[in-house]
Order: C-alpha cells, then structure tokens, then sequence
C-alpha cells in the first residue's frame, strides 16, 4: 500500500481526532505495522507538506506534522462520505458545470477534473460535469480555488426530457462498473469480517491486529470516494449493491473500533498529548457515522 496513501487513511480515522497532530517518531511507528520504514514515511510525509496537506513543526530535537486548514478540510469530507451509511434524498435536481478553460492553463483543467471526480460529479461530455448532489458550496470552493470565474458557468437545474433521469445517470458514470467493485469488497471482506469476528470474541486477535485490519477496511472502503458519485436512491439501479457494502463496512469496523484504537493510544502516547483527544469522540460510534 503507497505510504502517502496510508499516511491519509492514518490521518483520517485516528490522527484527526486526536489534534490532528502527531510526532513523527509515532507515525513511523504506527507504519511499520504495515511494512513501511523510516525513510518511506519521512519522504511521504515531506511531500504532503510541500503539497500544503501537512505542516511541519520542530519542538526541541522532534518534529511534528499537523492537518492544514485545506487538509483538515479534505479529511472532512471524506470522513463524512466514507461513514454515511443510505443514500441522501433527492431533490429533484441537477447541479451541471460547465467550462471552456484555455490550453495555455490546462493543467488547472486536469486538476479541477480530478476534484471534479472526487466530489462525484460525472462527465456528460468533455466540458460538461453533472451531480445530483447539493454540491454548490464545493463547486463555488474549487472556482475560488483556481481561479476560473471567467472560464465557467453553473447551473441547477432540472431535467425536461426526452428521456429519463436513469439514462442521464447511464450516460455519466459506469454504474455496473462501480457495481462489479462493490461485489469484490463485500465477497472478500465479508469472510474476513466472520473469521476476525470469531478471533475476537475467543481472545485471539492482538490490539495491533485489530489495528491494521481496521486501518486496512478505511484503507480500501475510502477508494469508493474516487469512483462512486453516491447517487440518490432514487438514480440508482436494482440490484445496487452500494448499501449493502456499507452495511458490512460499518460492522467491520464497530468489531475492530475499540482494540485497534487501543493500540493506537499506546503508541500515540509516547511523544504526543492524549489530552487533545476529541471529548465527543468514539471509535465505536464514530461522529461521522450517519444510519
């Protein structure tokens, strides 16, 4: 697993809640549970303070990285995405961008495509992105960002015809795609569920398991944020298994919660304040789990 990406998943589900700081001595420990080693969480870490994730901080002979307002931010949205368990209502009504950003800065286009993405939008053509989630304060966000106010129009809108709101969501996003990946999740994570289940309760799983298996489902669930639009229920398919393995993630998770969370503390402890733990957070119900 890429060490950046870990770093993320890290932040994410445990650093977050705990001050969104943390020395670097425990997060290269925290990583070596995963076989990284000093010099790949030293250079990943590096390269997320250069992106503006991270910020770095010496305090005597330590140094100590922190979330960045933009990557508390990220990490946010992420969290709620990752941990909201049915789809939202629909109202109704599309959120539709439009662009024609010059070649001279097309790689503001790659970037803003690439947010696009993330925040799940769909791509009706080259230059036309649609959602049918209240996505405006994130499009305005990404405007100001980069800067295309006068490259961009936004619409709400809804649709007239011809044909059917199923046909436009058919013509945006590869659904049985997304469809056959959630199969893959629920087949392979829902043995593991049963066997590090049983483990559990007979006494056989150690903290520092329970901690990279938890770390690990984040890990894996979370890249459901860069290929699931999380459509309406009323947009999506049948057979859409998209519940279904929300359902086995969040049980997953409530069995690993409390053991993986104790090994985190253990480790967390030596180098960093405890004390800046979230008063309202629980790892058996995290804050972000929405039934």
């Amino acid at each position: 697993m890429n060490t950046r990406s870990m770093i993320f998943t890290l932040y994410g589900d445990y650093i977050s809640h705990y001050g969104s700081n943390i020395w670097i001595g425990s997060l290269i420990k925290l990583l070596s549970e995963f076989g990284h080693n000093d010099q790949s969480v030293r250079a990943a870490i590096s390269r997320m303070n250069k992106q503006g994730w991270v910020s770095a901080e010496k305090i005597g002979n330590k140094s100590y990285y922190s979330l960045t307002p933009r990557g508390q931010k990220r990490i946010e949205e992420a969290a709620k995405r990752i941990f909201k368990l049915k789809p939202e209502e629909w109202d109704g009504k599309w959120r539709m961008l439009m662009y024609t950003i010059p070649e001279e800065i097309r790689n503001v286009r790659d970037e803003l495509r690439k947010e696009l993405v993330w925040s799940g939008f769909g791509s009706m053509s080259s230059s036309c992105w649609i959602s049918a989630n209240n996505l405006e304060k994130q499009v305005f966000d990404l405007i100001e960002k980069y800067e295309i106010a006068d490259y961009v129009d936004f619409f709400i809108a809804r649709y007239a015809g011809p044909h059917k709101n199923i046909e436009i969501v058919e013509k945006s996003w590869n659904l049985t795609e997304i469809n056959e990946r959630y199969q893959e999740f629920i087949s392979e994570y829902s043995q593991k569920y049963i066997i590090d289940k049983n483990k559990i309760q007979k006494g056989n799983m150690t903290d520092a398991e329970c901690f990279v298996e938890r770390t690990k489902l984040v890990h894996e669930y979370r890249k459901f944020l860069f290929v699931d639009p999380g459509l309406p229920e009323e947009l999506l398919p049948d057979k859409w298994l998209g519940g279904h393995a929300a359902a086995l993630f969040s049980e997953y998770y409530k069995e690993l919660a409390e053991p993986a969370s104790r090994f985190f503390e253990s480790v967390f402890k030596e180098g960093n304040e405890l004390k800046n733990r979230d008063a309202d957070y629980d790892a058996l119900n995290h804050p972000y789990m929405v039934e």
